[in-house]
């Protein structure tokens, strides 16, 4: 490895992924990108190979001593038992946040939306794609939102700090908590609390449905977004396909200690060996590669090589239109004509300028001091095929001996117990919530009464216990 040089690790994935990556790393090379490149085998042949993750366990240590990944797309073999190589990657290596820069490059490429120029910044590692599932009934299954203070702070603060380097106006907030008051609204209280920190930039919050709508309808209005993490993965593909094409947004996967930089469409297998695809959302990733890098110069060469091919009506077939374009590209092609374009300027759309700044340094989310803690109940929930929620009610409050006492019942989040409506639907899942009378429940009690419901043959299948948190109720209410 030379010293001189950062060491980065190429996969260049399944499907067309390698010969995309091929492309991208001819025009890196001739624009001079200063690069040691270590290749490495992830994906498809990982998989069948007996590994369910895509990677190899000694390939662990390559990306550990790199810090650095660009990938090709990644094939998941079909059937069970396989996990998302990238969800992997984005955990164990700490990728919490993903960066995806959807720009239009109108007249060139065509789009509704000619002035859209949107950089979504994603939670990459917790909500539901924490992937904590289970079945609990015979007709229910959960799957956990886990959002925490410390990621809702490292993503938030990375979406300011973007925006404040790259000259961004204002950050737009996407949450759900007129819903989910709790996790979605920590997501919310933290991004006011940091943006009260940035007075220069502006801040601004929209429930994700009709943000979602506006976002569709008039993406110029958008400049930098920031958002949990389901939201983001639906929000950044829908904002790329209206940019234009999804097979040209490049994105970002950014953590403390490693980054992994990818195109965001997947392998496309039955388009593998055609030399038909479009090397452009790969290129787009190594751009941004290259700028975590600190090689502002070679990216802003690229880059702008790229544009002056687009402009020139040079298209893969995913752009090309009759017409329009001048000439239609295979991948190898394409390549060799951005090479060719190096040094050069767009004179139709914006040239790029780009900073030499590298990675952006946040400091660590400050870990608070725990506040006090009280337990004051349990959230029982049992299996019970029954059809009546007031036989199930009558029966359970007996169950309640010392400070505990039955205070309702929901099903499915709705409460049908006590004074539910008979028009409510009920599966086999019922939460049944009991509470101390006076706030002062104790642990002894809530297993009490578990073995209290178990030796009278009720099947508990979860519980949760209820706390307050400096006198604040930890717990969501009920519907109903």
């Amino acid at each position: 490895m030379s010293p001189s040089l950062p060491l980065v690790t190429v996969a260049p994935g399944d499907g067309i992924g390698p010969s995309l990556m091929e492309a991208t790393l001819r025009i890196l090379d001739a624009a001079g990108a200063r690069l040691d490149i270590r290749m490495l085998e992830l994906g498809e042949s990982v998989y069948r190979a007996g590994h369910a993750s895509g990677i190899a366990p000694e390939s662990w240590d390559v990306l550990r001593e790199s810090r650095v990944l660009l990938k090709g797309p990644i094939t998941t073999p079909q059937g069970g038992g396989y996990k998302s190589l990238n969800v992997s990657l984005r955990k164990a290596l700490g990728l919490y946040a993903n960066v995806r820069p959807c720009v239009a490059y109108h007249p060139v490429v065509p789009t509704r939306h000619p002035g859209m120029d949107v950089v979504i910044v994603r939670e990459n590692e917790e909500d539901l794609y924490a992937g904590i599932e289970h079945r609990q009934t015979d007709e229910v299954y959960q799957c956990l939102k886990l959002v925490t203070r410390p990621g809702c702070e490292r993503i938030v603060r990375y979406a300011f700090e973007y925006a404040r380097r790259h000259g961004r106006r204002r950050v737009t907030c996407f949450i759900k908590d007129n819903i989910m008051k709790m996790t979605d609204g920590l997501f919310h209280r933290v991004f006011e609390e940091i943006g009260a920190q940035y007075p220069e930039l502006q801040r601004d919050s929209l429930i994700v449905d009709i943000g979602a709508a506006r976002l569709a309808d008039a993406p110029q209005d958008f400049d930098v977004i920031v958002t949990p993490n389901l939201y983001g993965d639906i929000l950044s593909d829908v904002a790329a396909q209206i940019a234009g094409s999804v097979g040209m947004a490049g994105s970002a996967n950014i953590g403390e200690h490693c980054a992994m930089f990818e195109a965001i469409h997947g392998s496309a297998p039955q388009l593998a060996g055609r030399d038909v695809a479009n090397p452009s959302g790969l290129l787009n990733a190594a751009v941004q590669m290259l700028l975590h890098l600190g090689q502002a110069d070679v990216a802003e060469r690229v880059h702008n090589a790229w544009l002056r091919t687009l402009e020139e009506g040079l298209h893969t077939a995913d752009i090309h239109r009759e017409g329009h374009s001048r000439r239609l590209l295979g991948t190898q092609a394409f390549a060799q004509a951005v090479v060719q374009r190096l040094g050069r300027q767009p004179e139709i759309l914006r040239p790029v300028r780009f900073d030499a700044n590298g990675p952006l340094q946040l400091p660590a989310p400050a870990r608070r001091d725990p506040a006090p803690k009280q337990l004051v109940g349990v959230d029982v929930f049992l299996q019970w095929r029954g059809a009546a929620p007031e036989q199930l009610g009558q029966a359970l409050q007996r169950f309640g001996q010392g400070s505990l006492v039955l205070q309702l019942i929901t099903n499915r989040g709705v409460k049908v117990w006590p004074h539910g409506l008979p028009q409510t639907f009920c599966v086999d899942h019922w939460r049944c919530r009991f509470k101390a009378t006076d706030d002062q429940a104790n642990f002894g009690e809530v297993l009490a009464l578990q073995a209290r419901l178990h030796e009278a043959g009720y099947e508990v299948v979860k519980t949760e216990n209820l706390y307050h948190f400096a006198g604040e109720p930890g717990y969501a209410g009920v519907h109903g």
